[in-house]
């Protein structure tokens, strides 16, 4: 059972209108709690209003947000308690410098994004008591503004805050997330929890994205599939070099999780598809540079990464 906590926030503040914003702002909105939704494209945020966020898949419902704004630093007007970060990676710099101007004693920031150390970025510059790291466990697609479709939906969530003294304000986000039905639990492993997700995206998605294929038709090709085999131990080897823990049946646990996904598209084939700038550079990129930092070559990493590199010029 959960530990309970006496902080209990009352209004939220999703950046990004992609498709994880959209189903973090729709179940937090469903759960009563007020949400302001914010992104730089406004076509993405009318919808989110009236008629509501509208999810499909592995769930079924319709929420409507409370707010929108285009600019994070709008969000000072009247500050949320907890900002979800969705963003892509590549935006952090700008979204962090925003965050800054109101981001103090008492609110919190989450990363909910992909990739390796999105969180020590926002840490930079807002202090890592303000900031939190969370590991998400659902695939999804945008079909449309303020339309999200879960292709799957493993819980529970992780979240673990970067400091020991916010420890207390981490277990009541996770309350409010399971409340709302995204089932989150406090870690005290986030670390190796980022990393176990990343070498597995990492091994998947650039395949994906190279190849144009479904993440079903890839593991269902022998030869396409050797690719991903590789990918997945060359990033085992970096991690276990750089103390991190995955466990003893990480790679079997790979392979099973692979095959639940069926004829999805990983975000990083989304993004080449949509001719956006992928986060190649905090999935392949990092275990590159960890492998750099523990003697550990990456080849297949750093070719995978120069052809990913290369469409989204």
């Amino acid at each position: 059972m959960q530990e309970r906590s006496s902080y209990k926030p009352k209004k939220f503040a999703v950046v990004g209108a992609g498709p994880v914003g959209c189903i973090v702002a729709a179940f937090l909105s469903r759960g009563g709690y007020e949400v302001t939704l914010c992104d730089v494209q406004t076509n993405l945020l009318e919808p989110a209003l009236d008629p509501g966020i509208t999810l499909s898949g592995t769930e079924n419902f319709q929420a409507s947000v409370a707010k929108t704004t285009t600019r994070v630093d709008q969000l000072a007007d009247d500050p949320p308690d907890v900002v979800i970060v969705t963003v892509k990676a590549t935006a952090l710099p700008i979204i962090t410098s925003a965050l800054e101007g109101f981001i103090d004693e008492g609110r919190y920031v989450v990363s909910w994004q992909n990739g390796i150390d999105t969180e020590l970025i926002l840490a930079e510059r807002l202090g890592k008591k303000q900031v939190m790291r969370a590991v998400v466990n659902f695939g999804c697609i945008l079909e449309g503004p303020a339309k999200a479709r879960m292709v799957f939906h493993h819980r529970p969530h992780y979240l673990q805050e970067l400091d020991p003294a916010s420890r207390e304000a981490a277990l009541g986000i996770c309350h409010v997330l399971s409340e709302c039905g995204l089932d989150t639990q406090h870690t005290d492993q986030i670390r190796n929890m980022v990393w176990s997700k990343t070498v597995n995206n990492s091994s998947m998605n650039p395949v994906c994205a190279v190849t144009g294929k479904t993440m079903f038709e890839v593991i269902n090709d022998p030869i396409v599939f050797s690719l991903v085999d590789s990918l997945l131990k060359e990033g085992v080897r970096v991690a276990r070099a750089n103390e991190l823990l995955l466990g003893p049946d990480f790679y079997i646990d790979c392979i099973n999780y692979i095959k639940d996904a069926g004829h999805h598209k990983p975000s990083m084939l989304q993004d080449i598809e949509a001719k956006r700038q992928t986060e190649i550079d905090y999935i392949n990129g990092k275990i590159i540079e960890y492998g750099e930092r523990a003697g550990v070559p990456t080849p297949y990493n750093t070719t995978l990464r120069s052809l990913v590199k290369a469409l989204e010029t």
